[in-house]
Protein backbone atom coordinates (compact mmCIF):
# COMPACT_ATOMS: atom_id res chain seq x y z
CA UNK A 1 0.00 0.00 0.00
CA UNK A 2 0.92 3.85 -0.81
CA UNK A 3 -0.28 6.96 -0.12
CA UNK A 4 -3.24 8.41 1.52
CA UNK A 5 -5.67 5.60 3.20
CA UNK A 6 -9.01 4.72 1.66
CA UNK A 7 -12.06 4.73 4.02
CA UNK A 8 -15.93 3.73 3.47
CA UNK A 9 -18.24 6.40 4.34
CA UNK A 10 -21.84 5.65 2.70
CA UNK A 11 -23.85 2.64 1.20
CA UNK A 12 -26.49 2.41 -1.58
CA UNK A 13 -27.79 0.26 -3.89
CA UNK A 14 -31.03 -1.00 -6.17
CA UNK A 15 -31.21 -4.82 -6.08
CA UNK A 16 -34.02 -7.43 -7.32
CA UNK A 17 -34.39 -7.95 -3.43
CA UNK A 18 -34.38 -4.28 -1.97
CA UNK A 19 -34.12 -1.07 -2.96
CA UNK A 20 -32.21 0.66 -0.04
CA UNK A 21 -29.73 -0.71 2.11
CA UNK A 22 -32.06 -2.03 4.87
CA UNK A 23 -33.99 -3.36 2.61
CA UNK A 24 -31.34 -5.32 0.84
CA UNK A 25 -29.53 -6.40 4.28
CA UNK A 26 -32.28 -7.72 5.78
CA UNK A 27 -33.40 -9.87 2.21
CA UNK A 28 -30.02 -11.42 2.39
CA UNK A 29 -29.95 -12.24 5.74
CA UNK A 30 -33.05 -13.98 6.11
CA UNK A 31 -32.35 -15.60 2.85
CA UNK A 32 -35.12 -14.20 1.05
CA UNK A 33 -34.75 -14.70 -3.39
CA UNK A 34 -35.55 -11.78 -5.58
CA UNK A 35 -35.81 -14.38 -8.48
CA UNK A 36 -38.99 -15.11 -10.29
CA UNK A 37 -40.79 -15.22 -13.71
CA UNK A 38 -39.50 -11.97 -16.34
CA UNK A 39 -42.12 -9.48 -16.38
CA UNK A 40 -39.91 -6.67 -17.92
CA UNK A 41 -41.30 -8.72 -21.68
CA UNK A 42 -43.28 -11.89 -22.24
CA UNK A 43 -40.43 -14.35 -22.20
CA UNK A 44 -42.77 -17.12 -23.45
CA UNK A 45 -40.91 -19.61 -25.96
CA UNK A 46 -37.35 -18.94 -24.53
CA UNK A 47 -35.49 -21.38 -23.32
CA UNK A 48 -34.66 -19.00 -20.46
CA UNK A 49 -37.77 -17.04 -18.63
CA UNK A 50 -36.88 -16.49 -15.07
CA UNK A 51 -34.62 -12.93 -14.14
CA UNK A 52 -34.02 -10.94 -10.63
CA UNK A 53 -35.51 -7.70 -11.83
CA UNK A 54 -35.93 -4.68 -9.73
CA UNK A 55 -39.67 -4.77 -8.74
CA UNK A 56 -42.08 -1.74 -8.49
CA UNK A 57 -39.21 0.86 -10.14
CA UNK A 58 -40.58 4.43 -9.70
CA UNK A 59 -37.34 6.14 -10.72
CA UNK A 60 -39.70 9.58 -10.35
CA UNK A 61 -39.05 8.48 -6.41
CA UNK A 62 -35.08 9.39 -7.21
CA UNK A 63 -35.24 11.80 -9.90
CA UNK A 64 -37.19 14.44 -11.76
CA UNK A 65 -39.44 12.80 -13.87
CA UNK A 66 -37.95 14.85 -17.03
CA UNK A 67 -34.51 13.35 -16.59
CA UNK A 68 -35.64 9.86 -16.17
CA UNK A 69 -37.38 10.39 -19.08
CA UNK A 70 -34.02 10.78 -21.05
CA UNK A 71 -32.16 8.00 -19.01
CA UNK A 72 -31.78 4.15 -19.65
CA UNK A 73 -33.19 2.27 -17.10
CA UNK A 74 -29.56 1.26 -15.41
CA UNK A 75 -28.57 5.11 -15.64
CA UNK A 76 -31.48 5.21 -13.02
CA UNK A 77 -30.45 2.50 -10.87
CA UNK A 78 -27.43 4.33 -10.93
CA UNK A 79 -29.00 7.65 -10.33
CA UNK A 80 -30.59 6.37 -7.54
CA UNK A 81 -28.25 4.31 -5.57
CA UNK A 82 -25.54 7.14 -5.69
CA UNK A 83 -28.07 9.65 -4.00
CA UNK A 84 -28.84 6.86 -1.30
CA UNK A 85 -24.93 6.75 -0.65
CA UNK A 86 -24.00 10.58 -0.83
CA UNK A 87 -27.34 10.74 1.58
CA UNK A 88 -25.92 7.74 4.07
CA UNK A 89 -22.54 9.06 4.24
CA UNK A 90 -24.13 13.06 5.05
CA UNK A 91 -21.74 14.18 2.18
CA UNK A 92 -22.83 17.64 0.18
CA UNK A 93 -21.33 18.26 -2.89
CA UNK A 94 -20.89 21.80 -3.60
CA UNK A 95 -19.05 24.53 -5.43
CA UNK A 96 -16.44 24.10 -2.61
CA UNK A 97 -16.03 20.57 -2.87
CA UNK A 98 -16.99 19.35 -6.57
CA UNK A 99 -13.59 19.70 -8.17
CA UNK A 100 -12.37 17.18 -5.33
CA UNK A 101 -15.40 14.51 -6.09
CA UNK A 102 -14.95 11.49 -8.70
CA UNK A 103 -17.50 9.00 -9.90
CA UNK A 104 -15.70 5.75 -10.95
CA UNK A 105 -18.86 3.66 -12.09
CA UNK A 106 -18.70 0.50 -14.05
CA UNK A 107 -21.44 -1.28 -16.52
CA UNK A 108 -21.41 -4.68 -18.78
CA UNK A 109 -24.44 -3.62 -21.19
CA UNK A 110 -24.74 -0.04 -20.54
CA UNK A 111 -28.00 1.09 -22.73
CA UNK A 112 -28.58 -2.21 -24.47
CA UNK A 113 -32.09 -1.85 -24.21
CA UNK A 114 -32.68 0.60 -26.00
CA UNK A 115 -30.15 -0.36 -28.79
CA UNK A 116 -33.20 -2.98 -28.87
CA UNK A 117 -36.28 -1.03 -28.63
CA UNK A 118 -34.65 2.03 -31.06
CA UNK A 119 -33.79 -0.43 -33.67
CA UNK A 120 -37.26 -2.07 -33.48
CA UNK A 121 -38.63 1.42 -33.93
CA UNK A 122 -36.65 2.27 -37.17
CA UNK A 123 -37.64 -1.11 -38.92
CA UNK A 124 -41.16 -0.89 -37.68
CA UNK A 125 -42.16 2.95 -37.81
CA UNK A 126 -39.11 4.73 -39.59
CA UNK A 127 -36.17 6.97 -39.02
CA UNK A 128 -38.41 9.81 -38.06
CA UNK A 129 -39.65 8.24 -34.88
CA UNK A 130 -36.41 6.96 -33.60
CA UNK A 131 -35.56 8.71 -30.30
CA UNK A 132 -32.99 11.89 -31.36
CA UNK A 133 -31.76 10.82 -27.35
CA UNK A 134 -31.25 7.12 -28.11
CA UNK A 135 -27.19 7.77 -28.41
CA UNK A 136 -26.85 9.99 -24.97
CA UNK A 137 -29.24 7.34 -23.28
CA UNK A 138 -27.41 4.33 -24.44
CA UNK A 139 -23.61 5.46 -23.82
CA UNK A 140 -22.43 3.17 -21.05
CA UNK A 141 -20.32 6.19 -19.44
CA UNK A 142 -23.84 7.57 -18.47
CA UNK A 143 -23.24 4.91 -15.81
CA UNK A 144 -20.86 8.00 -13.81
CA UNK A 145 -22.36 10.99 -16.07
CA UNK A 146 -26.07 10.62 -14.93
CA UNK A 147 -24.70 10.90 -11.05
CA UNK A 148 -22.28 13.09 -11.77
CA UNK A 149 -24.66 15.69 -13.38
CA UNK A 150 -27.23 15.45 -11.00
CA UNK A 151 -25.11 15.38 -7.74
CA UNK A 152 -22.79 18.34 -9.07
CA UNK A 153 -19.58 15.81 -9.34
CA UNK A 154 -16.40 17.76 -11.31
CA UNK A 155 -13.49 15.69 -10.55
CA UNK A 156 -12.63 12.59 -12.46
CA UNK A 157 -15.95 10.48 -14.15
CA UNK A 158 -15.57 7.57 -15.83
CA UNK A 159 -17.29 4.27 -16.69
CA UNK A 160 -15.37 1.08 -17.31
CA UNK A 161 -16.93 -1.50 -19.39
CA UNK A 162 -14.98 -4.64 -17.37
CA UNK A 163 -18.28 -7.16 -17.89
CA UNK A 164 -18.83 -8.86 -14.69
CA UNK A 165 -15.54 -7.31 -13.19
CA UNK A 166 -16.31 -3.85 -13.66
CA UNK A 167 -18.18 -3.40 -10.43
CA UNK A 168 -14.90 -4.54 -8.34
CA UNK A 169 -12.41 -2.87 -11.11
CA UNK A 170 -13.93 0.28 -10.05
CA UNK A 171 -12.72 0.27 -6.39
CA UNK A 172 -9.74 -0.28 -7.76
CA UNK A 173 -9.55 2.31 -9.98
CA UNK A 174 -10.89 4.91 -7.36
CA UNK A 175 -8.49 3.80 -4.75
CA UNK A 176 -5.71 4.96 -6.79
CA UNK A 177 -6.96 8.37 -7.52
CA UNK A 178 -7.32 8.76 -4.10
CA UNK A 179 -4.11 7.32 -2.34
CA UNK A 180 -2.61 9.32 -4.49
CA UNK A 181 -5.01 12.80 -3.57
CA UNK A 182 -5.83 13.67 -7.01
CA UNK A 183 -9.33 13.37 -5.05
CA UNK A 184 -10.87 13.42 -1.68
CA UNK A 185 -14.44 11.47 -2.30
CA UNK A 186 -15.86 9.28 -4.75
CA UNK A 187 -18.86 7.73 -5.45
CA UNK A 188 -17.65 3.84 -6.80
CA UNK A 189 -19.86 1.01 -7.90
CA UNK A 190 -21.75 -0.44 -11.19
CA UNK A 191 -25.21 -0.35 -13.14
CA UNK A 192 -26.69 -2.88 -14.99
CA UNK A 193 -30.02 -3.63 -16.81
CA UNK A 194 -29.90 -5.50 -20.22
CA UNK A 195 -33.74 -6.83 -19.72
CA UNK A 196 -34.29 -7.77 -23.36
CA UNK A 197 -34.96 -11.01 -25.02
CA UNK A 198 -31.33 -11.06 -27.70
CA UNK A 199 -29.40 -10.86 -23.89
CA UNK A 200 -31.40 -14.00 -22.88
CA UNK A 201 -31.39 -15.94 -26.27
CA UNK A 202 -27.59 -15.24 -26.35
CA UNK A 203 -26.42 -16.02 -22.92
CA UNK A 204 -28.84 -18.80 -23.01
CA UNK A 205 -27.18 -20.32 -26.03
CA UNK A 206 -23.70 -20.77 -24.88
CA UNK A 207 -25.06 -22.44 -21.87
CA UNK A 208 -24.33 -19.48 -19.45
CA UNK A 209 -28.43 -18.95 -18.15
CA UNK A 210 -29.81 -21.35 -15.73
CA UNK A 211 -32.99 -22.75 -17.31
CA UNK A 212 -34.75 -23.97 -13.84
CA UNK A 213 -37.56 -22.28 -15.26
CA UNK A 214 -40.03 -24.30 -12.89
CA UNK A 215 -38.24 -23.20 -10.07
CA UNK A 216 -36.64 -19.75 -10.36
CA UNK A 217 -36.27 -18.93 -6.32
CA UNK A 218 -33.79 -21.90 -6.11
CA UNK A 219 -32.08 -21.78 -9.62
CA UNK A 220 -29.13 -19.94 -8.66
CA UNK A 221 -27.09 -22.49 -6.96
CA UNK A 222 -23.34 -21.42 -7.03
CA UNK A 223 -21.13 -24.36 -5.49
CA UNK A 224 -24.28 -27.15 -6.08
CA UNK A 225 -23.29 -29.78 -7.98
CA UNK A 226 -26.63 -29.49 -9.77
CA UNK A 227 -26.00 -25.81 -10.71
CA UNK A 228 -27.13 -24.95 -14.34
CA UNK A 229 -25.62 -21.57 -14.53
CA UNK A 230 -26.31 -18.21 -13.42
CA UNK A 231 -29.27 -15.71 -13.18
CA UNK A 232 -29.23 -12.69 -14.89
CA UNK A 233 -30.30 -9.77 -13.11
CA UNK A 234 -30.33 -6.12 -12.97
CA UNK A 235 -29.84 -3.21 -10.57
CA UNK A 236 -26.75 -1.01 -8.85
CA UNK A 237 -24.72 -0.68 -6.14
CA UNK A 238 -23.02 2.71 -4.96
CA UNK A 239 -20.24 3.69 -2.17
CA UNK A 240 -18.68 6.56 -1.18
CA UNK A 241 -14.85 5.97 -0.79
CA UNK A 242 -12.84 9.10 1.04
CA UNK A 243 -9.64 9.70 1.90
CA UNK A 244 -9.38 9.08 6.10
CA UNK A 245 -8.08 12.94 6.28
CA UNK A 246 -10.95 13.80 4.81
CA UNK A 247 -13.97 11.90 6.14
CA UNK A 248 -12.10 12.50 9.43
CA UNK A 249 -12.01 15.91 8.97
CA UNK A 250 -15.81 16.29 8.76
CA UNK A 251 -16.98 13.99 10.90
CA UNK A 252 -18.00 10.95 9.05
CA UNK A 253 -19.32 7.88 10.02
CA UNK A 254 -16.55 5.47 9.07
CA UNK A 255 -17.49 1.77 7.95
CA UNK A 256 -14.55 0.60 7.26
CA UNK A 257 -11.29 0.84 5.27
CA UNK A 258 -10.30 -0.05 1.40
CA UNK A 259 -7.36 -1.77 2.09
CA UNK A 260 -6.27 -2.97 -1.07
CA UNK A 261 -7.05 -4.35 -4.54
CA UNK A 262 -5.49 -5.10 -7.99
CA UNK A 263 -6.60 -6.71 -11.32
CA UNK A 264 -5.29 -9.37 -14.00
CA UNK A 265 -5.90 -11.02 -17.03
CA UNK A 266 -6.75 -14.53 -17.45
CA UNK A 267 -5.42 -14.14 -21.39
CA UNK A 268 -7.47 -17.50 -22.31
CA UNK A 269 -11.19 -17.17 -23.63
CA UNK A 270 -13.75 -14.69 -24.54
CA UNK A 271 -16.06 -16.29 -21.72
CA UNK A 272 -14.42 -19.66 -20.01
CA UNK A 273 -11.92 -18.95 -17.40
CA UNK A 274 -8.64 -20.26 -17.29
CA UNK A 275 -8.84 -23.82 -15.81
CA UNK A 276 -6.05 -23.66 -13.13
CA UNK A 277 -7.76 -20.21 -11.87
CA UNK A 278 -4.42 -19.14 -11.89
CA UNK A 279 -5.31 -15.79 -13.21
CA UNK A 280 -7.93 -15.26 -10.08
CA UNK A 281 -5.06 -16.70 -8.08
CA UNK A 282 -2.84 -13.76 -9.01
CA UNK A 283 -5.45 -11.18 -8.51
CA UNK A 284 -6.19 -12.31 -4.93
CA UNK A 285 -2.27 -12.55 -4.06
CA UNK A 286 -1.40 -9.08 -5.55
CA UNK A 287 -4.91 -7.53 -3.44
CA UNK A 288 -3.32 -9.50 -0.69
CA UNK A 289 0.02 -7.98 -1.24
CA UNK A 290 -1.40 -4.37 -1.72
CA UNK A 291 -2.85 -4.29 1.34
CA UNK A 292 0.08 -5.55 3.31
CA UNK A 293 -1.52 -8.80 4.43
CA UNK A 294 -1.17 -12.89 4.94
CA UNK A 295 -3.62 -15.22 3.53
CA UNK A 296 -3.85 -16.45 7.11
CA UNK A 297 -5.56 -12.70 7.66
CA UNK A 298 -8.31 -13.20 5.76
CA UNK A 299 -11.48 -13.92 7.29
CA UNK A 300 -14.24 -13.88 4.79
CA UNK A 301 -14.44 -14.32 1.38
CA UNK A 302 -17.40 -12.64 -0.66
CA UNK A 303 -16.94 -15.06 -3.56
CA UNK A 304 -17.90 -14.15 -7.17
CA UNK A 305 -19.76 -17.50 -7.29
CA UNK A 306 -22.01 -17.15 -10.18
CA UNK A 307 -23.66 -20.69 -10.42
CA UNK A 308 -21.85 -21.58 -13.81
CA UNK A 309 -20.38 -24.79 -13.69
CA UNK A 310 -17.23 -23.60 -14.71
CA UNK A 311 -16.28 -20.23 -12.61
CA UNK A 312 -17.50 -22.26 -9.06
CA UNK A 313 -14.55 -24.52 -9.74
CA UNK A 314 -12.38 -22.71 -11.14
CA UNK A 315 -12.79 -19.75 -8.40
CA UNK A 316 -12.44 -22.68 -5.65
CA UNK A 317 -9.46 -23.78 -7.05
CA UNK A 318 -8.31 -20.00 -7.59
CA UNK A 319 -8.83 -19.84 -3.56
CA UNK A 320 -6.77 -22.92 -2.85
CA UNK A 321 -3.56 -21.81 -4.71
CA UNK A 322 -4.00 -18.42 -2.91
CA UNK A 323 -4.31 -19.87 0.57
CA UNK A 324 -3.69 -23.34 0.75
CA UNK A 325 -5.12 -25.11 3.70
CA UNK A 326 -5.75 -21.83 5.19
CA UNK A 327 -8.68 -21.88 2.43
CA UNK A 328 -10.73 -24.61 4.64
CA UNK A 329 -11.07 -22.53 7.40
CA UNK A 330 -12.25 -19.30 5.95
CA UNK A 331 -15.88 -18.61 5.11
CA UNK A 332 -16.54 -17.81 1.66
CA UNK A 333 -20.83 -17.33 0.47
CA UNK A 334 -22.02 -16.07 -2.45
CA UNK A 335 -24.95 -13.14 -2.46
CA UNK A 336 -25.91 -14.33 -5.88
CA UNK A 337 -27.95 -17.53 -4.62
CA UNK A 338 -30.52 -14.89 -3.51
CA UNK A 339 -30.65 -11.78 -6.43
CA UNK A 340 -28.54 -13.30 -8.67
CA UNK A 341 -25.97 -12.02 -11.35
CA UNK A 342 -26.10 -8.03 -12.03
CA UNK A 343 -22.95 -8.12 -14.24
CA UNK A 344 -21.49 -4.86 -14.25
CA UNK A 345 -23.41 -4.22 -11.09
CA UNK A 346 -22.47 -7.54 -9.44
CA UNK A 347 -18.81 -6.66 -7.73
CA UNK A 348 -20.40 -3.23 -6.58
CA UNK A 349 -23.26 -5.18 -4.31
CA UNK A 350 -20.40 -7.94 -3.70
CA UNK A 351 -18.15 -4.65 -2.20
CA UNK A 352 -21.69 -3.71 -0.63
CA UNK A 353 -22.10 -7.64 0.96
CA UNK A 354 -18.61 -7.28 2.46
CA UNK A 355 -18.81 -3.96 4.37
CA UNK A 356 -22.13 -4.93 5.73
CA UNK A 357 -20.68 -8.25 7.15
CA UNK A 358 -18.68 -6.20 8.95
CA UNK A 359 -20.52 -3.80 10.30
CA UNK A 360 -22.99 -6.22 11.06
CA UNK A 361 -20.99 -9.21 11.92
CA UNK A 362 -22.80 -11.55 10.05
CA UNK A 363 -22.06 -13.79 6.98
CA UNK A 364 -24.52 -14.13 4.89
CA UNK A 365 -26.06 -17.72 3.58
CA UNK A 366 -24.57 -19.50 0.12
CA UNK A 367 -28.65 -20.42 -0.20
CA UNK A 368 -29.76 -23.33 -2.50
CA UNK A 369 -26.21 -25.00 -1.84
CA UNK A 370 -28.22 -28.25 -0.93
CA UNK A 371 -25.24 -30.85 -3.00
CA UNK A 372 -22.05 -29.44 -3.05
CA UNK A 373 -20.11 -30.19 -5.85
CA UNK A 374 -17.20 -32.07 -4.96
CA UNK A 375 -14.93 -30.01 -6.75
CA UNK A 376 -15.75 -27.33 -4.13
CA UNK A 377 -15.08 -28.25 -1.30
CA UNK A 378 -14.46 -25.53 0.94
CA UNK A 379 -16.25 -23.67 3.69
CA UNK A 380 -19.29 -21.94 1.42
CA UNK A 381 -21.84 -21.11 4.16
CA UNK A 382 -24.38 -23.31 3.09
CA UNK A 383 -28.67 -22.54 3.57
CA UNK A 384 -27.89 -20.76 6.94
CA UNK A 385 -26.31 -17.40 7.69
CA UNK A 386 -23.83 -17.49 10.63
CA UNK A 387 -23.31 -14.27 13.39
CA UNK A 388 -19.39 -14.20 13.03
CA UNK A 389 -17.14 -11.11 13.94
CA UNK A 390 -15.15 -10.22 10.78
CA UNK A 391 -12.58 -7.73 10.47
CA UNK A 392 -11.21 -8.24 6.85
CA UNK A 393 -12.88 -9.66 4.05
CA UNK A 394 -11.80 -10.14 0.05
CA UNK A 395 -14.29 -9.49 -2.47
CA UNK A 396 -13.40 -11.24 -5.82
CA UNK A 397 -15.01 -10.16 -9.32
CA UNK A 398 -14.42 -11.97 -12.60
CA UNK A 399 -15.52 -11.13 -15.80
CA UNK A 400 -15.75 -12.33 -19.80
CA UNK A 401 -12.69 -12.00 -21.48
CA UNK A 402 -10.65 -13.16 -18.52
CA UNK A 403 -10.69 -9.96 -16.60
CA UNK A 404 -10.18 -10.57 -13.02
CA UNK A 405 -10.13 -8.29 -10.01
CA UNK A 406 -10.21 -8.29 -6.19
CA UNK A 407 -10.70 -5.75 -3.20
CA UNK A 408 -10.19 -6.08 0.36
CA UNK A 409 -11.85 -4.07 3.29
CA UNK A 410 -10.58 -4.75 6.56
CA UNK A 411 -11.43 -2.77 10.63
CA UNK A 412 -11.21 1.27 10.80
CA UNK A 413 -8.40 1.76 12.94
CA UNK A 414 -7.73 5.62 13.47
Amino acid sequence: MYGKRVVVTGLGVISPVGHSIEEHWTSLVNGISGIDRITLFDPTGLPVQIAGEVKRWEPERYMDRKAARRMSRFAQFSVAAAGQALADARLTIDASNAHEVGAFIGTGGGGVVECGYETEVLLTRGPDRVNPLFVPAFLPNMAACQPAIIYGIKGPVTSNIGACAAGIYSFVEAMHYLRRGDIQAALVGGAESAMIPLTFISLGRIGALSKRNDDPQHASRPFDRDRDGFVFSEGAGQVVLETQEHAERRGARIYCELAGGSLTSDAYHVSAPEPSGAGAALAMQKALADAELSPGEIEYICAHGTGTVLNDVTETRGIKRTFGEAAYRIPISSPKSMFGHLLGAAGALSAISSVLTMARSFITATMNLEHPDPECDLDYVPLVGREQRVRTVMANGFGFGGQNSVIIFKEYRP
